[in-house]
């Protein structure tokens, strides 16, 4: 069978179960009026079909943003519904060998106002300045002149089709508030080109840090314009650290900062793009300790195998929408916080600034983050 038609086949699969499985446990098993099942049906089934028509318009080659917005909230909802709605129907089940009457239509009514409930706290989450989150993390080969530097960090702000312009200058409010010696953006900045995406960027220019602002790629740069995200950031004040690495020196010691791009790059067919940590780490001796900036927790595994002291990821969202974590997890091997791996190395993965797509944010809160590193001596 020709790939296309694989491809077609698994997306047809994917939108009856997605849209099917919400139909039966809302509308085709209850006992509803007639007018009201035939009206029910009818939404559903323009819905199954408006959802990949406004993805492809939104998020394919004509970029269309009232498309993506419309395409991007449909899908978070109808994946929330979807999750409750099979939570629903073992509860039926549960109700049903119980002898309990009418089970079909309690569950309905419970999954609706769960369902509504859910969605009204998503959004209002998503869209919310991220809580702070700090966290004292110690790095044993971290010199003296360097105990308590504080280490702020950003990550997947995805700047997209609804304009985030006020959001972004509210997170630079509170990433300025801690006054951090180093400030970075571990990956996954905006969705879209530099043209349309950079008024919501440009506060990003006014982020202030004492030693120094780097910034990453994550995937979704490689979705568009990679190098042209790398020289805008550039152009705002941040170093990027495209496979590369920077010291910063306090009180006589120095800490590397080094950065790796993200696995997409490898395919990208940009020149040069993809991760190559050993470039990135060329001449920083054996002794000074590393921080890595990398935009997804699996790339720990060449990390610890390098003795990186410290890696920086992003892109899990922590799941973003209940219960996708468990999909997450699937391809990292974390999906938040920090963890240790290999004798040397730790890995603080941040559920992300922002959000992708479907405004919607199910407990997987957003965060800002400050680190402080210790030598714990």
């Amino acid at each position: 069978m020709p790939r296309i038609l694989v491809r077609v086949a698994a997306l047809i699969a994917v939108l009856a179960l997605l849209f099917g499985v919400p139909w039966w446990t809302i509308i085709g098993s209850p006992e509803l009026p007639a007018a009201l099942e035939v009206l029910g049906t009818i939404v559903f089934a323009v819905a199954a079909l408006a959802v990949p028509a406004c993805m492809v318009l939104g998020h394919g080659p004509w970029q269309r943003d009232l498309a993506a917005k419309i395409g991007d909230l449909s899908l978070g909802l109808i994946w929330l519904l979807f999750s409750l709605s099979v939570l629903g129907n073992v509860l039926r089940l549960i109700l049903a060998v119980s002898g309990v009457d009418s089970a079909a239509g309690i569950v309905s009514g419970v999954v609706l106002v769960a369902f509504v409930a859910l969605a009204a706290y998503g959004m209002a989450e998503a869209r919310r300045v991220p809580r702070l989150k700090e966290l004292d993390v110690v790095l044993p080969r971290l010199g003296a002149g360097l105990d308590g530097l504080r280490f702020a960090i950003i990550t997947d702000t995805h700047f997209g089709p609804l304009n985030r312009m006020k959001w972004s200058e509210k997170v630079v409010e509170v990433v300025n508030e801690l006054d951090a010696d180093v400030v970075a953006h571990a990956g996954d900045l905006a969705d879209g080109s530099v043209a349309k995406r950079q008024e919501q960027v440009a506060p990003l220019g006014k982020v202030r840090a004492k030693l120094g602002k780097f910034y990453i790629t994550g995937n979704h740069e490689y979705f568009g314009e990679a190098q042209a995200w790398l020289d805008h950031m550039r152009d705002l004040g941040w170093e990027p650290l495209h496979n590369r690495h920077l010291p910063v020196h306090q009180g006589g010691d120095t800490l590397v900062f080094a950065g790796i791009d993200d696995p997409t790059g490898a395919a990208s067919g940009l020149p040069g793009h993809g991760p190559d940590l050993p470039a990135a780490l060329d001449g920083v001796a054996a002794s000074t300790p590393v921080v890595l900036l990398a935009h997804q927790p699996k790339q720990v595994k060449q990390a610890a195998e390098a003795g990186i002291d410290l890696q920086i990821s992003g892109h899990t969202h922590g799941g973003q929408i209940w219960p996708f974590h468990l999909l997450v997890r699937l391809d990292q091997p974390v999906l938040a916080g920090l963890s240790r791996h290999g004798a040397r190395t730790q890995l603080y993965t941040s559920r992300g600034t922002g959000f992708w797509g479907p405004p919607l944010r199910v407990f997987a809160p957003s965060e800002i983050t400050l680190l402080t590193l210790r030598n714990g001596k």
